[in-house]
């Protein structure tokens, strides 16, 4: 159990730097977050603080203390490490020697000659290493040399290649398959500026220490790589079939990323991703059992035409559609032989039931759908179905992204509920996200939680079926800021991969928070507008007078973005087309998906762009 990393598949920069996330600095996170923030005199300067600085060691140490305490005193106290005869002892300020609390926790150390340079425990399966420094460090920091602790973070890492990235011809999808194929064999670069300098990114190696007992061992430095790949809806020019007709895009996503993984399967590649010869491919958007069976036998056909043996092919259900939610045991049991992960996602699951319940009334405001009994019977159905059905310690059981970047302290108080809720992973925007997230997991035993949840009582299927809907009872005030944040998404977001290329990325929302965001956030707010346009909530004219109105803020927003084309005044551009078509159309899109709106429009300026340049 641990964080997972979802980064768009045709940035290789960001791909190769979230597969290096499975080892994060805990020094840094707290530093460079908000974390720690609050008190005077420990802001982030231009500089190091050292008061802030002192804060990152004090809390640090109270980390340890909670995760692999000592058996006597805490790390505060601590002025010294040393090995004797395999076991870990810790001197204290008192000049008391002592141990860990549970010296099973001690798994190994390293050595740079006689020098200790580091010290590997465990807590929940997750590995702390505290590495100590040449110099021994400053002693008024810190008296024992830590220079820092890495904690062990992201363990898998989904590379995406549908709903983050903006790939809508044969010229997209080789970028995405490129680097699919790089990361298996290893050999992935990308140039990118760190600290103000461009350097080259590469996959880590793993991490080599010697065990308690004395023997050589060896630790992933990578995060296990899944691939996601786009689901049965759209088709692709990439490779047209006999006739002349574009080939069904899911099938040509699973046949070349399989193909791509080879390297890794055949050992050809520079590391090893799967140690148990599988390739995880990650399927949205599938509804029900019959389309996933309809995966089973396109992964076994693939299987067959590259040689693979049975059932290496491993499938990622994502539970975020009506049918597969409310069918999932039956899901669980067409994908049983191959099912390495089901997960939940508000998002995507929300436009789904507001686009399949579209006339049964007007849907309840946006935040209201994420406090109702209806979303909470939904997480709380998914981790019930799997536990029952034989996931623990077999699959992932997963929860959605946080999309807040910048609010890690909100993160640390809030995201600790995905593993207390028995998910064994949950995804988060960032590299350093991931290693604060990685706390939690010391916190909660997810193994252990979710023993004690098998025995609850089960969510019940009336609270799935029960439509988040409601009668109208907001101001006009209310619904016209619902109304505004919901097309201020949408348009900042459209703006970006309609007229860019720019599939995820951080967009502000109407209030200038930074907010990470993919299709799924358009699925929900667009089909939220032509559910409320639909029942009368709103008109029209409130619509099309709102458009405008946020096209101009998503103009001053994007001021100082390169290349962006600004949709006011004229409003005659592809991206507010798009925005438009979305919404007044949104009844009629297939289950309320955004690609077929997207990609028209995308292909349409692409088109343009090349007869511009003939």
């Amino acid at each position: 159990a641990g964080p997972q990393l979802l980064v768009p598949l045709n940035d290789a920069g960001q791909a190769i730097g979230a597969v290096n996330a499975r080892w994060g600095s805990l020094f840094d996170a707290l530093y460079k977050t908000d974390v720690l923030d609050g008190d005077a005199g420990g802001e982030q300067g231009g500089g190091f603080n050292p008061v802030r600085g002192a804060r990152v060691i004090a809390a640090a140490k109270g980390f340890l203390d909670q995760a692999v305490p000592l058996d006597e005193g805490s790390y505060a106290q601590a002025v010294a490490y040393d090995l004797h005869d395999g076991q870990l002892g810790v001197t204290l300020s008192s000049g008391r020697r002592t141990g860990l609390a549970n010296p099973g926790q001690f798994r190994g150390y390293r050595l740079a000659g006689e020098r200790l340079e580091s010290l590997l425990l465990i807590n929940n399966g997750m590995h702390i290493e505290l590495a100590f420094a040449a110099d021994h460090g400053d002693p008024a920091v810190h008296p024992t040399g830590i220079r820092d602790i890495f904690l062990e973070a992201a363990i898998t890492t989904i590379l995406d290649g549908e709903d983050s990235v903006v790939a809508v011809d044969a010229e997209d999808k080789v970028a995405l398959y490129r680097n699919w194929l790089g990361l298996m064999r290893g050999d992935l670069t990308a140039n990118v500026r760190e600290c103000g300098l461009m350097v080259q990114r590469q996959l880590a190696g793993d991490r080599q220490y010697t065990s308690v007992a004395g023997t050589p061992l060896l630790l992933p430095g990578r995060g296990l790589m899944l691939v996601r790949n786009v689901g049965l809806l759209m088709t692709c020019d990439a490779v047209l079939d006999a006739g002349g007709l574009p080939l069904f895009e899911g099938v040509l996503d699973g046949l070349i990323c399989a193909a791509c993984a080879l390297h890794d399967l055949q050992g050809l590649g520079r590391y090893s991703n799967s140690r148990t010869g599988s390739v995880y491919i990650i399927k949205p958007k599938l509804h029900g059992p019959e389309e996933v069976l309809f995966t089973v036998d396109l992964f076994a056909a693939i299987e067959q035409v590259l040689g693979m043996a049975p059932n290496t092919l491993k499938l990622g259900l994502m539970d975020e559609e009506r049918r597969t939610s409310i069918n999932l045991k039956e899901c669980i049991r067409a994908a049983r032989e191959r099912l390495c992960l089901v997960n939940t996602c508000f998002l995507d699951r929300a436009g789904d039931e507001i686009h399949t319940a579209m006339k049964a009334g007007p849907m309840q405001r946006k935040q209201g759908m994420r406090q109702s009994d209806w979303l909470q019977g939904y997480e709380d159905w998914n981790v019930d179905v799997g536990l029952a059905c034989g996931l623990a310690g077999r699959a992932q059981i997963g929860k959605g992204m946080w999309t807040r970047p910048d609010e890690m302290a909100a993160m640390m108080a809030g995201k600790v509920a995905d593993p207390e809720a028995g998910a064994s992973c949950a995804r988060v925007p960032s590299p350093t996200a991931a290693t604060l997230h990685a706390m939690h997991y010391h916190q909660v035993d997810v193994a252990e939680r979710q023993a004690q949840l098998a025995g609850r009582n089960r969510a019940v299927l009336e609270d799935l079926l029960r439509i988040p809907r409601c009668e109208p009872h907001w101001t006009a005030d209310e619904v016209q800021r619902e109304l505004d944040g919901n097309i201020h998404g949408i348009l900042g977001y459209v703006v970006r991969w309609v007229d860019q290329g720019i599939g995820a990325s951080r967009v502000p929302d109407i209030h200038d928070v930074s907010l990470v965001e993919d299709r799924s956030t358009l699925r929900i707010s667009s089909q939220h507008v032509a559910n409320w346009l639909y029942h009368g909530v709103v008109n029209e004219q409130q619509v099309r007078d709102s458009l405008m109105r946020m096209a101009q803020l998503v103009d001053r927003q994007n001021l100082a973005e390169f290349n962006y084309i600004p949709m006011a005044p004229a409003y005659d551009g592809l991206a507010f087309a798009a925005a438009c078509e979305l919404i007044f159309e949104g009844q009629n899109a297939p289950n309320g998906y955004t690609e077929p709106v997207l990609h028209r429009h995308r292909r349409s300026l692409k088109d343009a762009i090349r007869n511009d340049s003939d």
